[in-house]
């Protein structure tokens, strides 16, 4: 009996490479290289080769590029790192699970990380000065561990001028592990304020 091994050509793995980072920017080199069957040193040299970053880079080009400046929260104050974000319409931002935020015993991560990168982020959306949350439906979907990298998209589906209702879906490897629907109080109080001091 002949097994036969084959492996594709080194321009067609580096396109599908190309198109499976179109597709999702922040997939690690590792799962690259499990996905592609080779070496994580052949996904760097075809990375090197097409002049893609690593995947830090990538956040960080993607994060000064795709977002408009928060103006209810200090940017170190949202718990992840913020991808993009559209004030008053979209936002998403990245958490990967580190040893200090899980259980020891379980490496489960303490759910209060998960629920605090949402609920920073429906906050991080409000186009005004002060932005507090009103309210909360949330609902764990499954436990997340140490060293996931967890996506929160979130989205505002309905606003007046005192409140906004944002949508947030958490996910792991495009499973959903966390959803909630922030109430977000508004408020431009503090611009008055400084108009009114003039």
């Amino acid at each position: 009996m002949v097994i036969v091994i084959t492996r594709i050509s080194k321009k067609k793995r580096q396109n599908d490479l190309i198109s499976t980072l179109e597709g999702n920017p922040f997939i690690t080199d590792e799962d690259l290289a499990k996905k592609f069957k080779v070496s994580i040193q052949t996904i760097r040299l075809d990375r090197m080769e097409l002049g893609i970053p690593e995947l830090r880079e990538r956040m960080k080009t993607m994060a000064e590029k795709n977002y408009d400046h928060v103006r209810s929260l200090h940017l170190k104050e949202v718990i992840g790192e913020v991808i993009e974000l559209q004030l008053d319409q979209y936002g998403i931002s990245l958490l990967e699970i580190t040893e200090d935020q899980v259980f020891e015993k379980t490496k489960i991560a303490r759910g209060h990380f998960i629920f605090a990168q949402a609920n920073s982020l429906a906050v991080a959306l409000i186009n005004e000065e002060i932005a507090l949350t009103a309210k909360a439906d949330i609902k764990f979907i499954r436990p997340t561990y140490l060293s996931e990298r967890v996506i929160a998209k979130a989205k505002v589906v309905n606003s007046s001028n005192e409140y906004s209702d944002i949508e947030v879906n958490t996910y792991v490897d495009n499973e959903l592990v966390f959803k909630g629907m922030f109430t977000v109080y508004r408020s431009n109080e503090l611009t008055q304020m400084k108009e009114e001091r003039k």
